[in-house]
């Protein structure tokens, strides 16, 4: 069996695709299609986050596995039919880190496979994909939340190091200065004296 999903573009504009996909396929394979279908460039990390009917997470499916054990489920463990059991089932697609595309992915219906059909296939185009990511506002290439939120703050190093002393100021009434004392007996000096008596 083929199953239709139609993926929309998390954007302001009415932006998506229908790509149809074995039931027997992956989620891997539905990753291809939609980078296809929305000419999205790279490699990049993606994610497919399965959702209940309210919108809730049920799974969060990556590309590889970032577990520290190495046994993470991934997008080629997962079939279709699975992750899409019955028309109207839902998934979130998230691609990209920094420049983060994200999709919403619906099961309008399970068809009959059609011999010779390389799967999976756009069969269905509606508006034009942006040339960057939209924005939460919807604009493209605008300010996006970043995946990294530590990397948007602005970390206020100027009041932390501010005060009237500096690190080098602190310890230097405390400063050892006993070992500069011994300087006598350096390794170097033994050899000169050696060269002088060849």
């Amino acid at each position: 069996m083929v199953y239709k999903i139609r993926v929309i573009l998390d954007a302001k504009e009415d932006i998506f695709r229908d790509i149809e996909v074995k039931g027997k396929q992956t989620l891997w394979n539905l990753h291809l299609g939609i980078k296809s279908a929305f000419s999205l460039q790279g490699e990049e990390l993606s994610t497919f986050n399965l959702l209940e009917d309210d919108g809730t997470i049920v799974k969060t499916v990556p590309l590889e596995d970032m577990s520290d054990d190495g046994d993470g489920e991934i997008m080629s463990d997962v079939y279709i039919d699975e992750a899409f059991e019955s028309a109207g089932k839902k998934a979130q697609f998230q691609y990209g880190f920094l420049d983060l595309w994200e999709f919403f992915c619906e099961l309008v219906e399970v068809i009959d496979e059609t011999k010779g059909v390389n799967y999976p296939i756009t069969v269905y185009r509606f508006g034009n994909v942006p040339l960057k990511a939209p924005s939460k506002n919807g604009s493209a290439g605008g300010k996006k939340k970043s995946a990294m939120p530590l990397m948007e703050d602005d970390f206020a190093f100027e009041d932390d190091f501010a005060g009237g002393s500096s690190f080098a100021d602190e310890d230097d009434d405390n400063f050892d200065d006993e070992e500069e004392e011994n300087y006598d007996d350096d390794v170097f000096d033994d050899e000169d004296d050696n060269d002088d008596e060849r």
